[in-house]
């Protein structure tokens, strides 16, 4: 005969559920010892349910009842009551009701926790070595509930849509895609190397060129990146792409997928979102991915220092660089070490100095540029800044790359210090008309902004080779309260202007043939025109739940260092491990 563990959910019960027999099992949460009666809370996935031992009704169960111990896990079987008017839990959804148990199991023991889950205050390390225990806490639960929630949301909307779900390979070849990859040793194959998807961007793009026309997939991805406190190694992203589609399409399609997604986690959205170019968000943010949740707005002040006698900012314009400035209210009576510390911020940034005009309470203007700006540009500042009395304007020069970043992330320093973010708000736009290359000064030369399958506006294509500073994209990301939910792009379907993008990007004939040449064939057999996006889920379940970290919505991270501290992943292989796949370690003792 098959042994039923349990044949009811803790909180499927109800008072309509007055007089029947339950059998439900779970894990002990709470235990009370009363003067000799003993109530238990067990709990499982959907909640908690109270049972009662009394000595008097039931001497076997109380007998077994008094020696478990939190985080037992035991069958019980009994008769549902209603509790004691004096008893009832209004925080309970099962609060009016309870169990005199006639049976109980001890299914399994536990032994004292390393930590108390309903503490909050546990470090993360911890949490993490014991994230088997972390996982039971009521608050991680919920955050699991909605992120099935939300996948099972956008599931339904791209399946009603017609999209078909499939899953692209893990084990691939290596492409630049701007990070460095994973890479995997074959063993069957002697020095070469599979790496591990950073997004399934070529497998996509292929199955348009297969006909499938629209696709999707809760793709896993990885990036072997620089350790930031926030990232992972390892992340989950909702990837799509379709054929025969404009940017609009896209983006009407991703409106429905957002307003889906976000219902299911209880927020009302209603598209269309706003649209802003890069440039503007620029130029007024510093920023791709503006929290326009607050002003503070950059202005620019070029054409004034460049007519100024101010020779550190002229110096700055001539080898073509920018002058922007940003007005924070009512900081003019900051002190010097304060002021000092704003200047540290703004290097710390990466400016390599600070000036500012401030505007004092009493009406009276100070800086220490001033001596370089006559009547009229000062007032002009003044005029383009709209300063009152109480406000300080801040200056960067330098090229407008560096610019924008500084300032970007001083506007958003100074609107949380200064409590100017409306944390209420769902503030939902899309960046549109990004450039197809940016420019790194560390490599002196230019990479691509999104990646090198992005189709080039039509009107800029013959700037690939005279002007690639000036080429703009077909792509575009979807922002929410400052932060890239997703983003995608048109495709290159073309294989010509394909080799032009690639050759843009200094690769050789070579390179080309080395690395893309599979995919430069298939584009010779009836490519349809097409685009996509992905967005990550794991930043977007986070950010709906208002978690501080992606962390507390990956069942099993990394920490902060990319290590599992759970299985103490990544590990040392064996020699034979090594030995089979063709490897040899240059320092041993480095890694011991």
């Amino acid at each position: 005969m098959e042994l039923t563990y349990k044949k009811q959910s803790c909180t499927e019960l109800s008072e309509q559920n007055i007089g029947n027999t339950a059998v439900l099992a779970g894990w002990a949460s709470t235990i009370r010892d009363l003067g000799g009666i003993i109530f238990v809370e067990l709990r499982d996935k959907t909640g908690l349910f109270q049972l009662v031992a009394d000595p008097q009704i039931n001497p076997d169960v109380h007998k077994v009842l008094s020696k478990i111990k939190p985080e037992y896990v035991i069958q019980v079987e009994g008769e549902i009551s209603k509790r004691p008017d004096d008893t009832i839990n209004d925080k309970l959804k099962t609060g009016t009701i309870e169990m005199y148990p006639k049976k109980v199991n001890i299914l399994s023991s536990a032994q004292t926790l390393p930590f108390v889950l309903d503490d909050d205050n546990v470090s993360e390390d911890v949490r993490l070595k014991y994230r088997y225990l972390d996982l039971r806490r009521e608050k991680m639960v919920n955050n699991f509930k909605l992120r099935h929630k939300i996948v099972t949301a956008i599931r339904n909307y791209l399946n009603s849509l017609d999209f078909m779900e499939v899953e692209t390979p893990i084990l691939i070849k290596a492409t630049p895609e701007g990070a460095r990859d994973y890479l995997v040793p074959s063993r069957i194959h002697d020095g070469k190397f599979y790496a591990l998807p950073q997004s399934p961007q070529i497998f996509k793009q292929l199955l348009m060129v297969a006909g499938f026309e629209k696709y999707y997939q809760i793709a896993k991805c990885f990036r072997d990146e620089d350790l930031r406190a926030d990232r992972q190694p390892e992340f989950t992203q909702v990837d799509m792409e379709m054929s025969f589609v404009s940017q609009d399409d896209v983006i009407k399609m991703t409106e429905g997928l957002i307003e889906n997604a976000f219902k299911a986690a209880g927020v009302e959205v209603k598209a269309p979102f706003r649209r802003i170019t890069y440039k503007e968000a620029m130029d007024r943010f510093g920023s791709d991915k503006p929290d326009t949740r607050f002003g503070l707005e950059l202005f620019n002040v070029t054409d004034i220092m460049e007519q100024s006698t101010f020779e550190a900012f002229k110096s700055v314009i001539k080898q073509g660089g920018t002058v922007r400035a940003i007005k924070i209210p009512g900081i003019a009576g900051y002190s010097r070490k304060e002021m000092d510390d704003v200047r540290n911020l703004a290097i710390s940034f990466g400016a390599k100095g600070l000036a500012w005009i401030t505007y004092m309470e009493d009406g009276s203007v100070k800086s220490p540029v001033l001596k370089f700006l006559n009547e009229d540009q000062i007032k002009e500042i003044q005029t383009r800044a709209q300063a009152q009395n109480g406000d300080i304007v801040f200056f960067v020069a330098d090229y407008p790359q560096i610019v924008f970043d500084v300032l970007g992330r001083f506007r958003l320093y100074f609107g949380k210090k200064l409590n100017m973010i409306d944390e209420s708000k769902h503030d939902l736009l899309w960046v549109v008309d990004f450039p197809l290359f940016e420019y790194s000064f560390e490599d002196n030369t230019y990479k691509s902004m999104h990646h090198p399958f992005t189709m080039p506006a039509m009107e800029d294509i013959d700037k690939l080779e005279t002007d690639k500073g000036n080429v703009k994209s077909i792509a575009y990301d979807i922002i929410y309260n400052g932060n890239e939910l997703g983003g995608g792009s048109i495709r290159i379907h073309d294989a010509e202007i394909q080799k032009k993008v690639f050759h843009a990007l200094g690769l050789t004939q070579e390179d080309i043939h080395e690395k893309f040449e599979f995919m430069i064939d298939a584009f010779k057999y009836g490519t349809p025109p097409h685009g996509g996006l992905a967005i990550g889920l794991d930043r977007l379940v986070a950010l709906l739940l208002r978690a501080n970290s992606i962390r507390e919505v990956i069942a099993f991270p990394k920490n902060s260092q990319a290590k599992d501290l759970m299985t103490n992943a990544p590990s040392l292989a064996s020699e034979e491990q090594l030995r089979e796949l063709h490897l040899k370690l240059r320092n041993p003792m480095k890694v011991q």
